[in-house]
């Protein structure tokens, strides 16, 4: 690290706050942080904003990749006391405060690591070779593009088990994503796909999703997990409550139960962990790859070290394993921490983190969703149409910029109407399916 240079940003001579990852928290504090008198560097491997409780939209055809991201740039253009770079962080030196990046170091007086989660396979490889998984746009459009892909292979295909494996999805995970992936997806096969290719027959695609538990959407209320249930189920969705993924080599899964199903697309939405940078010392991370912070989000050892979003764990009586690794804390924190990183300048006493419970929601297709809602001091229980209604109209008020809010609408809109979503096209990555012991075969 000490042959490094500098990465190019001018120092101004104010205290310096450093924020890795510019997901909802690093980006909320970013924000917060717009009057404080402190200059600020925002660092992330990319330059845009994703709002990731829509990325199922892009790969099930709903919605562009340009819908649900925003260029940092013009998120916090006009913050002049933000400086923008984008960089891979490869690790810290506490002792100097120094952060190493592919740009070069950039010290710090005050480091706020916000990288968020990434996909955990608990440690099956391959699984992790032969899953898609949903943790980035990149991921999203190719899973989009494996799915159209595999459609026009089995145009050719006239062995059934072969027809029947690239028709056929696994989702792994009965959370939001899972259970609006496999909603997402019983609505194109019965409004969309049988449009585009009519030689097929879609009474023959299968849509598979497992849970290790014995309820959908854990977390959420009984009624809405019930309800869950009784909507995908109602799509023609096969629930299969209390199993779990043995093995996938990328054609057979097997199940704990000893069941066995064939596909080419499986679909992993059952866990995260978190991602921690390298240099922070190990016993400041718990299970799961979370840092373990205090009420302050002060990383456990460190006094100018913070962790705020799905990356920290404040552990505490309500929350023993942690806040929930979804949009709110991380904003909450974020909000939070601009206003104590001000009172530690100013020698003022800190305030702690209390988390607002707004609630949780899942879209199941048209229509249909389920919302347990906090508001006015009452736990609020919805479902069907008016939750659904709820969960649109939250959706496109959370994201950053008009311009996708506009976009979204209007996709959503003309998707509903015409029940024809229209970003059914192939462009860019795809995974390739691995060719089964038939095709292996050597031609007679």
């Amino acid at each position: 690290m000490e042959d490094q240079e500098l990465a190019k940003i001018e120092h101004i001579g104010k205290q310096r706050v450093v924020i890795v990852g510019g997901g909802f928290g690093g980006l909320e504090l970013a924000k917060s942080l717009r009057e404080a008198d402190v200059q600020v560097v925002l660092v992330d491997k990319q330059n845009y904003h994703t709002f990731q409780p829509l990325m199922y939209q892009v790969a099930t055809a709903g919605l562009e990749a340009a819908d649900i991201v925003s260029p940092f740039r013009k998120i916090l253009e006009g913050q002049p006391n933000l400086i923008f770079r984008m960089a891979e962080v490869v690790c810290v030196n506490t002792e100097t405060q120094v952060v190493e990046t592919s740009i070069g170091l950039i010290p710090y007086d005050f480091l706020v690591i916000a990288t968020g989660a990434t996909t955990n396979y608990f440690g099956d490889e391959q699984m992790a070779r032969h899953a898609i998984a949903i943790k980035s746009v990149e991921d999203a459009v190719a899973l989009r593009n494996t799915v159209l892909s595999n459609f026009e292979k089995a145009l050719q295909i006239g062995d059934d088990e072969q027809l029947n494996s690239l028709l056929d999805f696994v989702i792994v995970g009965g959370g939001p994503t899972g259970v609006e992936v496999a909603g997402a997806l019983s609505e194109l096969r019965k409004h969309v796909f049988p449009k585009d290719y009519r030689e097929i027959d879609f009474r023959q695609m299968d849509i598979h999703l497992i849970q290790s538990g014995d309820v959908l959407l854990k977390g959420m209320s009984t009624e809405a997990s019930q309800k869950a249930l009784e909507y995908l189920q109602k799509f023609g969705v096969d629930v299969m409550l209390e199993r779990r993924v043995k093995s996938y080599d990328g054609y057979t899964v097997t199940l704990n139960t000893g069941e066995k199903l064939i596909t080419r697309t499986l679909i992993w939405a059952a866990g995260v962990a978190g991602a921690p940078i390298d240099g922070i010392k190990p016993e400041s991370l718990r299970k799961g790859g979370r840092y373990e912070v205090d009420t302050y989000n002060r990383v456990a050892g460190y006094a100018n070290i913070f962790a705020i979003g799905d990356i920290a764990a404040m552990l505490s009586p309500e929350y023993p394993e942690g806040h929930p690794m979804v949009a709110q804390p991380a904003i909450q924190q974020g909000r939070l921490l601009a206003a104590n990183l001000q009172r530690i300048i100013r020698k003022q006493p800190l305030q702690p983190f209390r988390y607002d419970d707004k609630g949780a929601m899942a879209t199941i297709g048209r229509n249909h969703a389920v919302a347990d809602v906090k508001l006015l001091g009452k736990d609020w229980k919805t479902q069907g149409f008016f939750a659904w209604v709820m969960w649109v109209f939250v959706h496109i008020i959370a994201l950053v910029e008009f311009r996708n809010r506009l976009t979204v609408f209007a996709n959503w809109t003309w998707n509903y109407f015409s029940q024809n979503t229209g970003l059914r096209y192939i462009m860019g990555g795809r995974r390739e399916p691995i060719p089964t012991p038939k095709e292996s075969q050597p031609a007679a």
